[in-house]
Order: C-alpha cells, then structure tokens, then sequence
C-alpha cells in the first residue's frame, strides 16, 4: 500500500503492483481497478514506474480530443475568429449548407 500526502494536506492511499504480477494477474487487476474506483501504483524492484486509474468513457473522450493536435488547432482558430469577430451567425451557417447540398 502506497500512501501519499498531496499539497493540500489530504492523504492518498492506493495499492502498488509490481510489474510482475501485472504480467502474470493483468485482466483480474484490470477488474478491480474497475470495480473499485481507486488508482494503483506500478512499481519494478519496488520503485515507481506507473500509475494506473481507471477511466471514465466520457471523461476519455474529452481529454482526447483536448488533447488532439487537430482538435487543439481548431479551437485556436476559433477563438482567434471569435476574438476579431469573424463569426456567422447559426442561421446564415445553416443557409449556407442547404445551398452547398
């Protein structure tokens, strides 16, 4: 068991899996770390080498796309667009993809 003090004062407590029993017990470790909501730490001859939590699909998908080099760039655009005040109403967008089909 690792326990961890954050900058905030709470304490963090979390079970620590080494990297040979991750090999040999993955899939049932995968099913408690599903079940139990809680982050493991990964050790390999007992010193930190990952960090496994589990993750929420909506949650992933976000930090995906947040994350998405395209994604990223898009939204710089947008925002450059919108702080010039190039934008199009949701009318005249709307207009111009029934003229486009």
């Amino acid at each position: 068991m690792y326990v961890h003090d954050d900058v905030h004062g709470r304490v963090f407590c979390m079970s620590t899996i080494g990297v040979r029993d991750l090999a040999r017990h993955a899939s049932s470790i995968i099913s408690d770390l599903e079940q139990t909501r809680e982050p493991a730490l990964i050790t390999r001859r007992g010193r930190p080498v990952a960090y496994m939590l589990p993750v929420d699909s909506e949650q992933f998908e976000d930090f995906v796309l947040a994350h998405a080099p395209e994604f990223v760039e898009g939204m710089a655009a947008a925002d450059g667009d919108l702080a010039s005040g190039e934008t199009t109403s949701l009318a005249e967008a709307r207009r111009q993809l029934e003229d486009a089909s």
